[in-house]
């Protein structure tokens, strides 16, 4: 008996449990207290659908405590299921209805299904963000290079965040539109002097536009100076245009080589084309012996001709010869040798008459 009772006391016990966790009666309450019409029909139902009612019922009580009327249970039922944030959507609204900004329950969760978060956005409407651009490196007209760092003052944008670019675009427009002002001024001095002029050149371009973002204000936090570009450049050219010359001079000499080496081929060939004619004299002359054109006092007439020839050209330049005794050669000097031209009886071989 006593097995049976606590048997049936678990049973009971567990099927209390089923019955309330399908049945959320204390929820059920709760929303009844707070104002919000809801029957316990619609949370078992939420329950059969996979809905959690009580993110539901939350999100309708603090909707009503707010004045949002319009936020029916099937709106957020649907928002639910779809894969949005009720909660964090529910807050925007009651967050945009208390500063008056106009953001209806169709927008928050169009802005929370894109993936923003629709929450911090209104939160920024109200109080706006900067955002720290990375240092932008630009160089001005003469040359000098100027890092500027800008605070970029943003409000977010209701209506341009379904489809609208975020932080990374405003901060590559803003870097985009320091380069073009540095970049256009004469001297990095006028920069350094006037700041403000970047921003509010760069803010007269309307950066903004098709961004989910408003920019309120450019702010230039931080300017120095870099490197020289512009006579690193001008290095850079003189050392490219010396090696240019340098290339064009070596290939000046390797020409000048090659035509001289082929000059000297040239004059090689001359001078076997010049042997090879002197190598036809003696069968010219043999010629002309055989056809009576040359006689033979007119061959020893042109020996004694080239004799003296020789002869005249050795006392011009004679050929030097030193004496085997090193004794006579400091005591005398060196002696001309002329036994070429005279015999052992001192008589010239060759007369020299023509």
């Amino acid at each position: 008996m006593t097995i049976l009772t606590i048997s049936g006391i678990v049973l009971v016990l567990i099927l209390l449990i089923i019955f309330l966790y399908y049945v959320p009666f204390g929820l059920w309450l709760t929303a009844r207290v707070s104002g919000v019409r809801i029957s316990l029909i619609q949370l078992f139902l939420m329950r059969i659908r996979k809905v959690t009612p009580s993110t539901i019922v939350n999100a309708m009580i603090e909707a009503r405590k707010a004045g949002l009327t319009d936020i029916t249970r099937d709106d957020l039922e649907a928002h639910y299921l779809a894969g949005g944030h009720v909660v964090r959507v529910v807050h925007a609204l009651v967050s945009a209805a208390k500063a008056n900004i106009e953001l209806s329950f169709k927008t928050a969760t169009a802005i929370d299904l894109a993936g923003r978060d629709v929450f911090e956005a209104v939160q920024m409407s109200v109080n706006p963000k900067v955002i720290d651009s990375p240092v932008v490196s630009s160089v001005a007209k003469d040359g000098i290079q100027l890092l500027a760092k800008a605070r970029v003052t943003v409000r977010a944008n209701i209506r341009q965040l379904v489809g609208g670019a975020g932080e990374d675009t405003i901060l590559a427009r803003v870097g985009e539109g320091i380069v073009s002002s540095i970049g256009s001024c004469e001297t990095h001095k006028q920069v350094l002097e006037n700041p403000d002029s970047i921003s509010k050149l760069v803010l007269s371009k309307g950066l903004d536009a098709g961004t989910a973002f408003e920019i309120l204000s450019i702010d230039i936090a931080d300017v120095d100076v870099g490197k020289n570009i512009g006579a690193a450049l001008q290095i850079d050219q003189a050392e490219a245009d010396k090696n240019i010359a340098q290339a064009r001079a070596e290939e000046r000499r390797a020409m000048a080589i090659a035509l001289e080496q082929e000059m000297k081929a040239k004059a090689q060939e001359a001078k076997a084309l010049v042997i090879e004619a002197e190598a036809e004299v003696p069968r010219a002359m043999a010629e002309a012996f055989r056809t009576g054109n040359l006689g033979i006092m007119d061959y020893y007439r042109m020996k004694n001709i080239e004799a003296d020839t020789q002869m005249r050209d050795a006392i011009a330049k004679p050929q030097v010869k030193t004496e085997k005794n090193p004794k006579n050669f400091k005591k005398y000097g060196p002696r001309l040798s002329y036994s070429k031209f005279w015999n052992k009886n001192k008589q010239l071989k060759f007369p020299l008459g023509i």
